[in-house]
């Protein structure tokens, strides 16, 4: 529970709030909100709502993984390079990806064998 305590002070932090305010954003009391961020405690899902609607990533709050981009967020360049994609023959869709995910593969596996101690 302390991955998901420690997410939700990250959380408070960047958006530059104190635990009384962000607590009462969430509807919960200062000291809730402390056990919260420390683990003792698991935020119930009216809170997550509650703190989402301001800006929170609940996504990186209970996985720890970020919520992505939304595509409205690209930049010209991006958007340009998705619409070539997206007008590509399925065929020809399926091998970019097949060709990205053996980049992605072997990127990570270079990265492990240059840097064995990086785990």
């Amino acid at each position: 529970m302390s991955g998901i305590g420690t997410r939700i002070r990250e959380e408070r932090e960047r958006l530059g709030l104190s635990q009384r305010a962000f607590g009462e954003i969430g509807g919960v009391e200062p000291n809730a909100q402390g056990k919260y961020e420390s683990g003792d405690r698991t935020p119930k899902a009216d809170y997550l709502a509650n703190v989402a609607a301001k800006g929170v990533d609940v996504l990186y709050v209970l996985t720890g993984n970020r919520t992505p981009a939304p595509i409205e967020s690209l930049s010209q360049i991006e958007e340009w390079v998705l619409g070539s994609y997206r007008s590509l023959v399925k065929e020809d869709q399926d091998a970019i990806r097949r060709l990205t995910t053996t980049l992605a593969e072997y990127k990570a596996s270079y990265t492990v064998e240059k840097n064995p101690d990086s785990h």
